[in-house]
């Protein structure tokens, strides 16, 4: 059900979550906040919470890079980064804003609950089971449990997540002066791609936050952010430290069959073999990554489904549109959903709608661009197996292609405005849909 506080919006809410704690359930380590979901945490948020949110997160992105395996440049687009924090582009630990969304909830939330089926009552209600043996029962039941969501096995039988035929491999290394030596300066201060043959594709990101290793508030770090993080019950939890992380992917049938099962060094060995050819320095860098950072996805992807008739049951984010990392949109677009709704029951609540008809109105503006930056995310980057990138003779072509239009971006200053324009306003779509 949809994390909102009671006490703020004056609707009852309960959320059951499958992990037992609030330090569980860690899926990867970074999460880009787009000005999308910038906006919707703002509006979601209790205005400290917020604050606490922006105050949390690593230093903002400053560039977008573009490199070949080779390490050799091939564009690179600086991000102005707004003075409204709503607005702006956030680097995030994955923990830290699991925590921070679930503080001032532990009346609302209970831990432990797996979700085995829900049941329409006789008044209209919907009781959701747990394998606990327990049960609730409420008005609308929310589903937003992931790509694996038993909700909708049971709500939307016929809707599919398939493989995308592509795997990915992420780790992380500590952010040391050794490690950091590795990697290009303005590399350090952005998100850097690189593009290689056969379809290959990485991702790294450096993560610096305002807390040293022992979680104590950085030099230079004052006013308010200091407050926030010195108070924070958060960091109680979070080892969040500076990292730099890495995330590599291609096409399926290029890993050995059992990739998934992996772990540590052998993942990490997986890697730089595929890597034998990339640059020596960011093999050396995922060589110093910490083994029990590694681990590997296969890449995931929903199919559009047709509308269905609405009720008093709903889904939101990767449980109804799981997407690849292409655009780094799901995170966004889950938050997208999660304001969207809230405004709709907030006007139940005010006795300008109905349930059905909110809960209507809000699918019908939340399926067609969840379903949208589904096809952007697959889109990109080789995201796709069956991506010409992957080919071994037309894949060079498409790579070339690749190549030669984020150098002209980079260097003619009318298409890089238009770029850089294009890209902040694609990751700023208004929250309304």
């Amino acid at each position: 059900m949809p994390r909102a506080r009671p006490a703020r919006r004056r609707i009852s809410v309960a959320v059951y979550e499958r992990d037992k704690t609030r330090a569980d359930g860690l899926h990867g380590y970074r999460v880009g906040i787009s000005p999308t979901g910038a906006r919707a945490l703002r509006e979601c948020l209790p205005p400290h919470l917020f604050d606490t949110f922006v105050a949390t997160c690593a230093r903002a992105p400053r560039h977008f890079n573009v490199y070949t395996e080779k390490y050799r440049p091939v564009a690179s687009f600086e991000i102005e980064p707004p003075d409204d924090p709503g607005q702006a582009e956030h680097s995030v630990s994955r923990m830290t804003l699991r925590q921070v969304l679930l503080s001032e909830m532990d009346d609302v939330v209970s831990y432990g609950k797996t979700f085995t089926h829900y049941e329409r009552t006789p008044d209209g209600r919907v009781t959701a089971h747990f394998a606990d043996g327990t049960s609730a029962t409420g008005d609308l039941l929310v589903a937003a449990d992931g790509t694996n969501s038993p909700v909708r096995r049971q709500f939307l039988p016929g809707a599919v997540v398939r493989d995308s035929g592509v795997v990915a491999i992420a780790a992380k290394a500590a952010s040391t002066p050794e490690n950091r030596a590795l990697v290009p300066e303005v590399a350090l201060n952005g998100i850097s791609t690189f593009f290689a043959p056969l379809g290959q594709f990485m991702i790294l990101h450096s993560m610096e936050f305002k807390w040293d290793r022992d979680g104590k508030v950085k030099d230079g770090i004052g006013g308010n952010d200091a407050e926030l993080i010195a108070r924070w019950p958060g960091l109680l939890y979070d080892n969040t430290r500076d990292y730099l992380n890495w995330g590599y992917s291609a096409r399926a049938d290029r890993f050995p069959a059992n990739v998934t099962d992996l772990r540590g060094r052998e993942l990490l060995d997986v890697a730089l073999r595929m890597t034998a050819k990339w640059h020596p320095d960011m093999r050396e860098l995922m060589r110093r990554s910490d083994p029990g950072s590694c681990f590997a996805v296969r890449i995931r992807t929903s199919e559009p489904v047709e509308p269905w008739e609405p009720g008093n049951v709903t889904l939101l984010g990767d449980a109804i549109h799981t997407m690849t990392p292409g655009m780094g949109v799901g995170a966004n677009t889950a938050l997208r959903d999660a304001t969207l709704l809230k405004r709709e029951l907030a006007r139940v609540r005010d006795g300008e709608k109905k349930l059905v008809e909110a809960v209507g109105d809000y699918e019908a503006a939340m399926l067609p661009y969840g379903t949208a930056r589904v096809a952007d995310s697959l889109a990109q980057n080789g995201m796709s197996g069956s991506d010409p990138l992957h080919k071994p003779v037309i894949g060079r072509i498409s790579l070339a292609m690749a190549r030669t239009f984020f150098r002209a971006n980079h260097k003619i200053p009318a298409l890089r405005r238009k770029f850089v324009a294009g890209l902040r306003e694609y990751r700023g779509a208004d929250v309304e849909g």
